[in-house]
C-alpha cells in the first residue's frame, strides 16, 4: 500500500488561472489521490504522513498535452520514416518517447493519429503498467479522404457511408476519440494546408457515430472553409486553426469549441528549414502559414476561445520530452503564463472530460503533480527546471530517466 504523503513548503499553481498559494502543503492518500491542500497553517497533516519538504520551490498539476503522435520520430521527415519501418520499430520508438514524455512533467496525453494501432497497444500497455508513461488517450487511425492529409497512416474515406463505416472501425478498435481530417497540411506532399478535403457532410456522419458512442471528435483544421464544415458538423476540438476569421471566433466561444493551436509544429519546421533535411514542401507550407497562424492564435485567446495545449509532438523536430516548449511560445505570443499553465491543466482536462480525475490542484483528484525548481508565473522557461513528478502519488525515480536518455 502507499504510503501517505505531504509535499510541504511549495507555492501551489492550482491549474484553475487562480494566483499561486504559498507556504502551501498537498496532502497525498495512500490510493494516490489528492487528499487535501492549501496553506501549511490551515491544513491538518496526517501523524503518519511522511514528510517531503520543497522549500522554495512550486508545485503544479501534472502537464497535460491533448496533440502528440507517439509513433512519429520528430526528425526532419518523419512519415518517410513512419510508412518505412515496420510496426514493431514503430512500437519500440513509441514506448520510449511515451517515456520522456512522462519525464518531462507531462502525465497525460491525447495521442492524435499513430500507425496501424500501435497507439492504442502502447496505451493500454501503460495502463496496464507494463510501460512507463503518461496517460494515454489514442484515436487510432485518423480519418481522411483518398489522397487527403496524412493519407498514408489513415483509414481513407469517401462519402457519408465510407465516413460511418470508417468511424466506427476506430471505435471497434477501441479508439478514445476520433480524428478527422478537414483540410490539408504542412507534411503531406500535394495537398495545401487552406484547402478543405472532407465536406461537412462527411465530417457530421464520423461525429455522430462518435458522440453516440460517448466519444469526443477533433478536427486536423487549418483553412477558414475546411474549420467552419467541421464547426457546423459538430466537432469538438479544431487542431491548428491556423486561419480563423471573426465570424468561426465567435461561433467557436459560443458553441464552446476547444482550440488546440500546437504552435511548436511550424516554429521548428520554418526554424531548422531546408538546411535540416525537411522536404522541401513542408517548409515553403510552414513559411508562407506561421505568421497567420500566430496571429490568429492571439485573437483567438483574446476573444475568449477555449483553449487547450497540444504540441504535435513527433512532427520535424519537435521533440517528444520537450512539450512545455509550446508554454513558451503561446507567453511569448501575448498570453499571461498563468492562463498559459491553465491550458496545460486544467483545460485540457477538461476537452479530454476528465476534469474530475486530473488537471488541477483539488481533493479527490490523482495526485499527477510537478515540482518546479523555480517560479513559472515569473519566468515560463522554468517550467522546464523539473525536480520532481508524481503520477497518481507514485514519484518518479532518476533511474527512470537514465533508461529514458540511453534510447
Amino acid at each position: 500500500m502507499k504510503a501517505i504523503k505531504a509535499l510541504t513548503n511549495v507555492t501551489i499553481i492550482d491549474g484553475t488561472g487562480k494566483e499561486p498559494v504559498p507556504n502551501g502543503v498537498v496532502v497525498i492518500n495512500e490510493q494516490g489521490e489528492i487528499h487535501s491542500w492549501g496553506e501549511m497553517d490551515e491544513i491538518d497533516i496526517p501523524s503518519d504522513a511522511e514528510i517531503r519538504d520543497y522549500q522554495g520551490k512550486t508545485l503544479m498539476p501534472g502537464i497535460v498535452d491533448t496533440h502528440v503522435h507517439f509513433c512519429f520520430e520528430p526528425c526532419a521527415d518523419p512519415f518517410s520514416v513512419l510508412t518505412k519501418e515496420s510496426d514493431a520499430r514503430t512500437g519500440l520508438k513509441a514506448a520510449s518517447y511515451a517515456l520522456k514524455t512522462l519525464l518531462s512533467g507531462v502525465t497525460t496525453v491525447r495521442d492524435m493519429g499513430g500507425k496501424n494501432y500501435v497507439d492504442l497497444d502502447l496505451r493500454d500497455s501503460i495502463h496496464e503498467g507494463k510501460h512507463l508513461g503518461p496517460r494515454m488517450f489514442a484515436s487510432g487511425k485518423i480519418l481522411t479522404m483518398t489522397g487527403g492529409h496524412g493519407w498514408a497512416i489513415g483509414e481513407e474515406i469517401d462519402g457519408e457511408s465510407e465516413a460511418r463505416k470508417g468511424a466506427r472501425k476506430q471505435l471497434k478498435k477501441g479508439a478514445d476519440l476520433l480524428k478527422i481530417m478537414a483540410t490539408g497540411g504542412v507534411m503531406t506532399e500535394g495537398v495545401e494546408p487552406g484547402s478543405p478535403q472532407l465536406t461537412k457532410e462527411e465530417i457530421k456522419a464520423a461525429v455522430e457515430e462518435a458522440h453516440k458512442g460517448g466519444k469526443k471528435t477533433a478536427t486536423h483544421a487549418q483553412g477558414i472553409r475546411g474549420i467552419k464544415n467541421a464547426i457546423e458538423a459538430g466537432i469538438d476540438s479544431v487542431e491548428h486553426g491556423i486561419f480563423l476569421d471573426n465570424d468561426i471566433i465567435e461561433t467557436m466561444v459560443e458553441q464552446e469549441v476547444y482550440l488546440v493551436p500546437t504552435l511548436s509544429a511550424p516554429y521548428w519546421i520554418s526554424e531548422k528549414g531546408r538546411e535540416a533535411g525537411i522536404p522541401e514542401h513542408a517548409v515553403k507550407k510552414s513559411d508562407a502559414i506561421i505568421e497567420d497562424h500566430v496571429s490568429n492564435f492571439k485573437k483567438a485567446y483574446e476573444a475568449g476561445v477555449n483553449i487547450a495545449l497540444g504540441t504535435d509532438a513527433g512532427t520535424p523536430f519537435n521533440e517528444h520530452g520537450k512539450n512545455s516548449f509550446e508554454l513558451e511560445l503561446m507567453v511569448k505570443h501575448g498570453m499571461d503564463p498563468l492562463e498559459a499553465i491553465k491550458t496545460a491543466t486544467y483545460m485540457g482536462a477538461e476537452l479530454l472530460g476528465i476534469s474530475d480525475k486530473v488537471g488541477q490542484i483539488a481533493p479527490g483528484l490523482y495526485a499527477d503533480l510537478l515540482i518546479i525548481d523555480g517560479d513559472p508565473v515569473a519566468d515560463i522557461e522554468d517550467i522546464e527546471k523539473i525536480h520532481s513528478i508524481y503520477k497518481m502519488g507514485r514519484e518518479i525515480k532518476p533511474e527512470e530517466l537514465t533508461i529514458a536518455e540511453s534510447v
